[in-house]
């Protein structure tokens, strides 16, 4: 497993690394065309292309400590820096999306003239590189909420680069100004929208949640098995991406073998919760209590 995980590691890290190319490239552009065009739409977007670049080169330093091996006092390695870049992401989103939503609101009040020819122009170029650089991402891990982050910024971009499209071609029909932040709001909500998400899942990893596991069910399928006649202290959470942990102590009957009936239990929550890293302490009930039921399971 940890060689597997090490694997999804180095292929994450050179996704985000090529997908980080295309963004610093558009990212130059854009602001560029942006500050001659006097389009917030596309200084918007590319403040965001800006946290999308800090982002993928956090997530790309993050994947490449994950992989380390453990060792000292990091018993679980440097797993969870891949779920602080997540939370890093998903901050960094928040705070330009609020920047955006001041700014548009200044330019709705205050409209500044807006070249929306190079607007247009700017932004599907930029949608079509964004786009490219999110085919690069999808092919990478789909578990690992680090990459995930990385994704949702470029998605976002996508979004970004067609509404800043879109004000460009109805300035150039109508010559309305306010097109140019109204397309930024649009663009800021699906910021907060994404960053919201992304704090939700890496705080229920970082405060331990059990996440899709429900512990009751696993407390029930470990106390159904023969031999089992009691379970407490079960704990279920998750390491990191695609790592989640168990741990529970399990009572078996006085005459039942605990090697034998822990490497049950084992097998049991690799194959059916996807609990291939499991701590079980199996020791035997006292004598007399052998029949399941004897012994109430007791909620840890």
């Amino acid at each position: 497993m940890a060689h597997d995980h090490r694997h999804r590691l180095e292929g994450d890290r050179r996704a985000l690394l090529g997908a980080l190319a295309i963004v610093l490239a558009v990212m130059a552009a854009e602001i560029a065309a942006g500050i001659v065009a006097h389009s917030l739409a596309l200084l918007a977007d590319g403040g965001h292309m800006v946290t999308d670049a800090a982002a993928l080169t956090f997530a790309a330093v993050a994947a490449r400590m994950a992989a380390r091996p453990a060792r000292g006092r990091w018993t679980f390695g440097y797993s969870r820096l891949e779920i602080l870049s997540a939370q890093a992401n998903g901050i960094a989103l928040a705070l330009v999306a609020v920047w955006i939503v001041y700014a548009a609101i200044r330019r709705l009040v205050s409209p500044h003239d807006v070249r929306g020819g190079l607007v247009l122009v700017v932004a599907l170029a930029g949608g079509s590189a964004a786009i490219a650089a999110s085919l690069i991402l999808a092919r990478a891990s789909r578990e690992s909420l680090n990459v995930r982050g990385a994704f949702l910024h470029l998605v976002t971009d996508v979004a970004a680069f067609a509404a800043a499209a879109a004000a460009g071609a109805l300035i150039l029909a109508t010559g309305w100004n306010r097109f140019d932040p109204i397309a930024s709001l649009v663009v800021a909500a699906l910021m907060l929208v994404s960053s919201s998400r992304l704090l939700r899942e890496s705080t229920a990893i970082f405060l331990e949640t059990s996440g899709d596991i429900d512990p009751d069910e696993v407390r029930r399928a470990l106390a159904s098995e023969p031999d089992v006649v009691g379970v407490h202290d079960l704990h279920v959470w998750t390491v990191t991406s695609g790592f989640p942990s168990v741990s529970a102590h399990v009572l078996v009957g006085h005459r039942a073998d605990c090697h034998a009936a822990r490497a049950r239990l084992e097998q049991l929550l690799a194959q059916r919760f996807g609990l291939a890293h499991s701590t079980l302490q199996v020791e035997h009930a006292p004598p007399g209590l052998t029949q399941r039921g004897e012994l109430p399971v007791i909620r840890g």
